[in-house]
């Protein structure tokens, strides 16, 4: 039975499914739990964007950060972002200015939401299936896939395997972009909808986060130019350098070399400028307090580690230099040369209340139905 209530869907770990998809939205939620799309038949796209957390990944047993293949051995050098509110980013381009904007994954490889649902289906550590041919047989295996992608879709996966799979993901996409990923009904949704009330901490660090003044929170975390547009995915969809340390402890779990670097922007195929190297593409800020860890690579375990390192851009004292999590200082940008400098260094130093003030408000970005999970 796919389900009919958005929000039932959300409380459970897998769908109940039966035959019969009327939209391709409801073949999406079927596709988007389909074990049958991993080689071992062990792992969906829900694996790695599990519904119950924010659609972000919440296995911890890989150095807290990637997400472990269909094999059950490897993993990736970059941490699964959430799939919540992917659907917003535009496709991906190069505005007039030059800068790049939109797509789907860290570096924007994907187009769009359709290429990216594709993406880990063929990824050899991730899910693992050998090509799209393989992906199509698998599910002409069963007859109410057969006929619901005949209906919707007008395609016989048993004979066409490449406008199969490009139905496949299209489902998959009409899914993700359904309003079980978007709500758009946080505690800071519903104080605009005069539904709420934001405490003295969360008022001052809403204040804090859209000040011209006192942070550059903004500067690349909010598209639309009003603080009060109900429909903000707070990401500006742009790719920076902010100077996030090594995963340390990550490489020594995914055997990748400490020295290595991760171009970041620059291994997208259509970008070749140096000066995009070590850009990442900024990740919307809804539901962050529940879909740690945090940053490309996964370096950061707790959102007010996060806040503070922002902070030691703007702050001189030697208590700024050191990351809490570890004890020790931050760590080296792995790409200084084109490190985000002006959006960086904006605004005077924090103190801990002010920091405290914005976790206080990202909080309140968090979807209702995982409120429960807010550390209190």
């Amino acid at each position: 039975m796919v389900l009919r209530a958005a929000a039932c869907l959300m409380l459970l770990a897998s769908p109940l499914l039966a035959a019969g998809y009327d939209s391709a939205v409801e073949l999406g939620e079927a596709l988007f739990f389909e074990t049958e799309l991993s080689a071992n038949r062990t792992q969906s796209c829900a694996s790695c964007h599990d519904p119950n957390a924010g659609f972000a990944d919440p296995r911890r047993d890989a150095a807290g950060a990637f997400s472990r293949g269909d094999d059950g051995e490897s993993l990736g050098a970059r941490h699964a972002p959430s799939a919540a509110y992917a659907a917003l980013s535009p496709a991906f381009h190069q505005t007039e200015e030059g800068a790049w904007v939109g797509g789907q994954f860290w570096d924007g490889r994907a187009a769009d939401l359709a290429a990216q649902a594709g993406g880990p289906i063929l990824n050899g550590i991730e899910l693992g299936l050998s090509s799209e041919a393989e992906a199509v047989a698998r599910l002409a295996e069963d007859p109410d896939y057969v006929a619901a992608f005949a209906a919707l879709y007008d395609v016989d996966i048993r004979t066409d395997a490449a406008a199969g799979f490009a139905a496949l993901t299209a489902a998959l996409a009409e899914f993700e972009a359904s309003p079980v990923f978007q709500p758009f009904d946080s505690k800071y949704d519903r104080f605009l909808r005069g539904e709420a009330t934001l405490t003295r901490a969360e008022e001052l660090g809403r204040l804090l986060f859209f000040s011209q003044q006192f942070t550059n929170c903004n500067q690349c975390h909010q598209l639309r130019r009003s603080a009060i547009d109900p429909a903000e995915p707070f990401t500006d969809f742009r790719y920076h350098n902010i100077g996030v340390p090594v995963n340390v402890s990550g490489r020594q779990e995914n055997g990748v070399a400490v020295d290595w670097v991760d171009n970041g922007l620059l291994d997208n195929p259509q970008v070749d400028d140096p000066a995009q190297r070590g850009r990442f593409k900024t990740p919307t800020l809804r539901n962050v307090a529940v879909t740690g860890p945090y940053m490309h690579n996964g370096v950061f375990q707790d959102l007010r580690t996060v806040v503070a390192f922002y902070n030691k851009y703007n702050s001189a004292s030697e208590a700024a230099r050191i990351n809490p999590e570890t004890g020790r200082q931050w760590g080296a940008a792995p790409v200084p040369e084109t490190l985000s400098t002006e959006e960086l260094t904006h605004g005077p130093a924090l103190d801990a209340r002010r920091i405290d003030a914005l976790v206080a408000f990202l909080e309140t970005l968090t979807d209702s139905r995982y409120e429960s999970q807010l550390r209190r």
